[in-house]
């Protein structure tokens, strides 16, 4: 015999080798279950899952960005916006204002690194050839195959440039196209209006609000809102819609 055509009275038998995080196609069966004769080739597919692995060197790059994973000499590349630009965690607690609190925050950002709790990039302006900021990925679950981005900031003249979509786009396709996770989610001070937009733009849906949920930066409590982008709704029109966003700032 030639070679196998499964059709509509044959039965791909699927095998799924979780620990492995791979799924293989083990052999094809007759619809009584019975194993089709030795003669016949057997076929074996193998499909490749990649899941979040904290000991890695992620490194996510397109044309205008790249984005790596934070290291203790990057202290002095960002140390510059905690002095000069302070306001830029006033919606959060625990944030890099001031060379005090930058150093409580970048150390601890590498603490959660290390104990595989967050994942922290460093990101790479490379049209200003510049260190402009940070963003991380946390509560990553390779179990529910969901995970967070969070905690980015940007030195101020980087901001409305497309810096962050482009960021954005980099870490949401990672997520979806090479991690298969399936949900990804946001979240913001209630009151942090340029934040919140800057993420409905890139295609996020409100869940909710968390009422009393945090403190800002003066320690007055805040409510939270959190946002996500589903694995659907990347595919169906979020990446398109992002791409182009992304191809109108490369114009300009």
């Amino acid at each position: 015999m030639a070679g196998l055509v499964l059709n509509s009275t044959s039965v791909l038998r699927l095998s799924i080798c979780a620990k492995l995080n791979f799924y293989t196609a083990i052999s094809a069966t007759s619809p009584s279950g019975e194993p089709l004769p030795a003669c016949i080739p057997q076929y074996r597919l193998t499909l490749t899952i990649m899941t979040f692995d904290f000991t890695k060197k992620y490194i996510l790059e397109n044309d205008y960005v790249l984005l790596r994973p934070l290291e203790v000499s990057d202290k002095e590349k960002l140390i510059n916006f905690a002095l000069n630009e302070p306001e830029l965690w006033k919606f959060n607690i625990n944030g890099g204002n001031g060379k005090e609190n930058f150093d409580t925050y970048f150390d601890a950002a590498l603490k959660l690194f290390k104990e595989k709790n967050h994942y922290p990039f460093i990101v790479f302006d490379k049209r200003n050839n510049e260190y402009v900021g940070m963003t991380r990925l946390y509560e990553i679950s390779n179990e529910f195959k969901r995970l967070d981005i969070g905690f980015t900031w940007y030195g101020k003249k980087f901001q409305g440039t497309g810096l962050n979509k482009n960021c954005k786009y980099l870490l949401l396709e990672f997520a979806f196209n090479k991690l298969q996770m399936i949900r990804v989610g946001f979240g913001a001070n209630s009151k942090n209006e340029k934040s919140i937009n800057a993420m409905k733009s890139i295609g996020c849906k409100v869940e909710g609000i968390l009422r009393q949920f945090s403190k800002d930066a003066d320690g007055k409590i805040i409510d939270a809102i959190k946002l996500s982008i589903l694995k659907d709704e990347w595919e169906e029109n979020v990446k398109k819609n992002l791409k182009e966003q992304i191809e109108k700032y490369a114009i300009n």
